[in-house]
């Protein structure tokens, strides 16, 4: 059950940051292309649409997290104090398997949105040019 939610939520969080990414790449090409024709390189010129897709995959995780005994009553927690165990206790791992599935959507959203961002630029520090699919 815990490889499943970690996989879940990283999944949801990657396609987000995946998404976001695209979207500022192809909406905000005149902007990134005049950071480039300064100077700068295609790390600088990105960075800022990099920030903002992270934050906006982030977000939703670290919310819930911040939701977990106030809100709502997570499946660990409860089940555990039902089974008898120390309400303690059972916060204590529900606190770590929270912190775990925040650890592996951070990790996931960061290593992927850096992989896509270095793909959207040329070995010249251009910015490639994205075709949209059309599924027929």
């Amino acid at each position: 059950p815990l490889a499943g939610m970690v996989i879940g939520n990283s999944l949801a969080a990657t396609v987000l940051v995946s998404r976001q990414l695209l979207i500022a790449a192809t909406e905000q090409r005149d902007l990134i292309e005049g950071r480039l024709a300064l100077g700068l390189s295609s790390s600088e010129a990105f960075r800022p649409h990099l920030r903002q897709a992270l934050r906006t995959a982030l977000v939703p995780q670290i919310e819930s997290t911040k939701a977990v005994g106030i809100v709502f009553l997570p499946g660990a927690m409860v089940g555990l104090i039902l089974a008898g165990v120390d309400p303690a206790d059972a916060v204590k791992v529900q606190v770590s398997v929270m912190y775990l599935v925040l650890g592996s959507v951070a990790t996931t959203t960061a290593v992927m949105s850096l992989g896509i961002s270095r793909e959207l630029f040329t070995p010249a520090q251009q910015l490639r040019r994205l075709v949209q699919r059309t599924d027929d």
